[in-house]
């Protein structure tokens, strides 16, 4: 048995050696419980152990892998672990699981439906470039016909219950390209310039929600941040990844570190407004990819609210506070896993604190977390484990519902209704900035 979490151990791959490396696991996490209330894979995981009289070496292959399924990679049980490197028990539960689904992919033991699931999921640049545009307003009306949607699940494996987020009838680089057109130099739209960034947009921003995107360029400029495109905006790969498509994943991630490792040479820090994806800049890039140019791009890599919050703090730049635009006396703010996991605080309440409005924390998992929930087998269990987050959500009782995680903004509309606004839009209504754009997203009625 090897306690690996590197691809490129010769080990990784090794089923039996996996199947071992999941017992020594299970066993210190029945051992310990301490998360036993985060995901459904650990009171699945205790309840097979109770059963065998917490003898976790009994589990069957069937069971291990029911464990295995049921984990969403939201990572919030590494930040609670006690046990991580460099602890000596060496343990990193997520990316154990990501080393079972991919031992599982190398096998090709995934259904006709997970593999179509896999796929469709996994590549949403191909998807974007097809739905947007002036042909994005049938792709839409389309999605929301049940029948259409039925033959989806059938051919995509995609839940066909599961409210889709709505492509965008421009992409956020095609309003950055025409906007930068207008204007020899995008430094001159701000008063001053304390700092350059490369906004690296996500598919999200990119293909669903690029009015989120045009609230953050025009927030920074407002704040003396030059904002160019990142050298590359090309899809994280974090569906890749999270499928156990490790080749797949390296295949994009390793370009994506050269592109945006030659920004930070040139001087621009790298801004990513979705937490998953800047997770992977910072945390999967490093493990995966490696080496100096991954270091480097996970040093100058920031969450959008991350790098205000910067500039408020440092001695040499200022963060304008003059908020005379709409701002409501209490918003709801949903904290997102990935953001937690990336072990910065909690920068988008602090920032929209600063506007003066009154914010109710939400820590609750959407039950998405990647692709995960989007996929038929698993949508009434992330139904399930949505409910806590919907409870919340309600119980605060606020208007105006916040949160920088696209996808938990899905759930948060499926299950009440309401329809969150990204922090970034927040604070640029609280300026006074007006919105643009056809509103695609999940912020718009």
């Amino acid at each position: 048995m090897t306690t690996t979490y590197d691809h490129r151990h010769p080990a990784y791959y090794d089923e039996a050696d996996l199947r071992g490396e999941l017992n020594r696991v299970f066993d210190l996490c029945h051992g310990c419980r301490m998360c036993f209330n985060l995901c459904p894979s650990f009171p699945t995981l205790f309840d097979y152990a109770d059963s065998y009289d917490g003898d976790v070496h009994q589990m069957t292959t069937a069971e291990q892998d029911h464990v295995v399924d049921e984990c969403y990679q939201c990572k919030i049980c590494y930040v609670k672990c006690p046990y991580i490197p460099p602890h000596e028990w060496e343990l990193d539960f997520p990316r154990m699981i990501m080393r079972a689904e991919a031992v599982r992919m190398k096998k090709g033991d995934d259904t006709v439906a997970q593999k179509a699931a896999k796929h469709a999921l996994g590549r949403p640049d191909l998807l974007g470039r097809l739905a947007t545009g002036p042909q994005s307003v049938v792709v839409n009306k389309s999605l929301d016909v049940k029948p259409v949607r039925r033959l989806v699940e059938k051919a995509a494996g995609i839940a066909s219950e599961r409210v889709l987020p709505p492509y965008a009838r421009q992409r956020f680089t095609t309003w950055f390209k025409k906007r930068k057109a207008s204007s020899s130099d995008s430094t001159q739209r701000a008063e001053r310039t304390q700092a350059r960034a490369a906004v690296f947009p996500t598919c999200f921003v990119e293909y669903m929600q690029p009015d989120i995107g045009q609230d953050l360029v025009k927030v920074y400029e407002r704040n003396g941040v030059a904002c160019s495109l990142a050298s590359t905006t090309t899809c994280c790969a974090a569906p890749l990844l999270h499928a156990g498509d490790v080749d797949g994943f390296l295949k994009v991630a390793e370009k994506n570190v050269k592109a945006l490792a030659e920004d930070v040479r040139a001087g621009r820090d790298v801004v990513v407004p979705q937490p998953t994806c800047g997770y992977v800049l910072k945390k999967d890039y490093v493990q995966y990819v490696g080496g100096d140019d991954a270091e480097l791009v996970a040093r100058h890599t920031y969450d959008a609210a991350e790098y205000l919050m910067k500039l408020h703090k440092d001695a040499d730049t200022t963060f304008d506070t003059d908020f005379a635009g709409d701002v409501p006396e209490a918003v709801t703010y949903h904290v997102p896993c990935h953001l937690q996991a990336q072990n910065i605080g909690l920068k988008s309440r602090d920032l929209m604190k600063l506007t003066g409005t009154k914010i109710t924390l939400v820590n609750k998992c959407s039950g998405i977390d990647g692709t995960w929930g989007y996929r038929a087998e698993n949508y009434e269990l992330a139904r399930k484990v949505a409910q806590p987050l919907a409870q919340a959500v309600e119980a605060a009782g606020n208007d105006v519902v916040t949160g920088d995680c696209h996808l938990a903004n899905g759930a948060i509309v499926q299950e009440t209704g309401k329809r969150p606004v990204h922090p970034i839009q927040f604070v640029a209504r609280a300026y006074g900035i007006a919105e643009e754009g056809e509103g695609s997203g999940w912020g718009r009625s």
